[in-house]
Order: structure tokens, then C-alpha cells, then sequence
């Protein structure tokens, strides 16, 4: 697995170099875009209208647009200088408990993994957070982007949870319905729940239409037609506690099929 950032916990004088690795990968299928005409995979070139000609990454530079038409650009070793010490390494602000911390928030994870060298003064950082049940805030750089994140303990190593800011998050769309809830059908759908309560197992989902998508690749090659899954038409269904007691009935079935 490749390290997607080299950087190193810094908490105080305590000095952690570690490596940020991605936490998950694409398992999904995907499509190249093909002219409908001739089956050709399209292309896309990265071109100057100015100088009328096609560039390479090499000619490519960042530009901030301050007025329409005008730029100031940056080089890479330019953003690089305005990176403090502090930037390039993952700062500890303060330390906090995780359920503090609203899930809305959490944006994506990465194993922090130790580089040589550190695995003492990691473990015993892991070890100090597990005891205590609280997580690190801190921020770095990674790129352009100033990322508030916390680091938090597991049994096999420490992760790093990138948060969105609260800026980023958007308001709730408020509802202007005003609805009123009738006990009979509070408790059928607390009946419901209950009815379908089962010890969660990670194992045990697979992305299914992935599966499917793959066999109508299969199908497509082999020269057949895609046969439609459910052709049935969505159920409007009116009486809600018609509904709870249906699904109640199923959720029961299944659980003693």
C-alpha cells in the first residue's frame, strides 16, 4: 500500500514521524468514455488556446484568478515556502474525547503507521490515548489545505480522522410540516426496530449490484441482452400502520426462516 503523506506527530517536544496511508480502495467497476460512432476511447488534452498547442505537466503552473482575466501563479517549490515547520507536521492542539465530537464531521480516515525509528515513542502515544479514552485535535497541511483532523487510538495502531470544518457543513433544509405521531404508531414502529435489531457484522454486506453489473458485463460479452432485474412498480402504500404491521411480519419471517 503506498503512503499517500509523509509527516510526523508533534505533541508538544515529542516528535512522531509517520506515514498518513488511504484506509479503503475502489472496488467499484469502471466505464471509459467510447465515441458512440466508432467505439474509440475519447481523449482529453490539456491545451492553450494562446499559444495554440498542447501542454505537458511540466509547462502546467497554479494560477489564482483576483479579477476576471488576471492571475497571480505559483510555483510548487513557492507553496512549499509559505509551509511553517508547524504545517509539515501533524500539530496536537489539544486533546478531547471522541463523543464530543459530532460524526457529521468526520470526512475520511488514514492509517497513521510509524516510520523507523519511531515505534517506541508511537506505541507509547497509543498506549497513553487508549488509557485515557480520549483522542488528539490537531491540524496539518496536506497539498494546499490546512486539515483538521483527530488521531485516535485502535488496538493495532493510531488513525487519523479528517473533519470537515464547520463552514463546510451545510444547514439542515428545514421542514415546514408539521406532523403529529400517534402512540399505537410509535410503538408499532418501536415493534419494528426491535424486530430487526441484530448485532452488526461488517461481513456480512457485499456490494451487490457491483455483482450484478459485473454478470451483465459478462452477459454484454457473451453476446446476450440484459435481462431487467425487477420490472415491479414502486408500492405507494397509504396506511402507514398497514405498512409497520407488513414489515413487522416480514422482519419476523425472516428472522425464523
Amino acid at each position: 500500500m503506498a503512503v499517500a503523506h509523509k509527516s510526523a506527530i508533534s505533541v508538544g517536544l515529542l516528535y512522531i514521524p509517520v506515514g498518513l496511508y488511504k484506509t479503503t480502495r475502489d472496488t467499484s467497476i469502471s466505464f471509459n468514455q467510447l465515441c458512440k460512432d466508432s467505439k474509440e476511447r475519447i481523449k482529453y488534452k490539456k491545451y492553450c488556446p494562446s499559444c495554440n498547442k498542447e501542454v505537458g505537466s511540466e509547462d502546467i503552473i497554479k494560477g489564482y484568478e483576483y479579477e476576471k482575466g488576471h492571475y497571480v501563479t505559483f510555483t510548487q517549490d513557492e507553496l512549499e515556502k509559505i509551509k511553517t515547520k508547524k504545517d509539515k507536521t501533524i500539530h496536537v492542539e489539544h486533546f478531547a474525547k471522541m463523543s464530543e465530537i459530532d460524526s457529521l464531521y468526520f470526512q475520511k480516515d488514514y492509517y497513521l503507521i510509524p516510520e523507523p525509528g519511531a515505534d517506541k515513542a508511537y506505541e507509547l502515544f497509543r498506549q497513553a490515548l487508549l488509557s485515557k479514552k480520549e483522542v488528539a485535535v490537531a491540524k496539518t497541511v496536506i497539498g494546499t489545505n490546512e486539515e483538521l483532523l483527530v488521531v485516535y487510538p485502535t488496538k493495532e495502531c493510531l488513525m487519523a480522522k479528517i473533519l470537515y470544518y464547520q463552514e463546510e457543513i451545510q444547514e439542515i433544509p428545514k421542514s415546514q410540516i408539521k406532523v403529529d405521531i400517534t402512540k399505537p404508531e410509535l410503538d408499532m414502529a418501536k415493534v419494528l426496530i426491535e424486530s430487526m435489531t441484530q448485532k452488526f457484522d461488517i461481513s456480512a454486506y457485499h456490494d451487490e449490484y457491483q455483482q450484478r453489473l459485473r454478470d451483465a458485463i459478462t452477459t454484454k460479452i457473451n453476446g446476450n441482452e440484459i435481462v431487467a432485474a425487477d420490472t415491479s412498480a414502486p408500492n405507494n402504500i397509504i396506511n402507514l400502520m398497514e405498512a409497520l404491521q407488513k414489515s413487522v411480519d416480514i422482519a419476523t419471517h425472516k428472522g425464523t426462516a
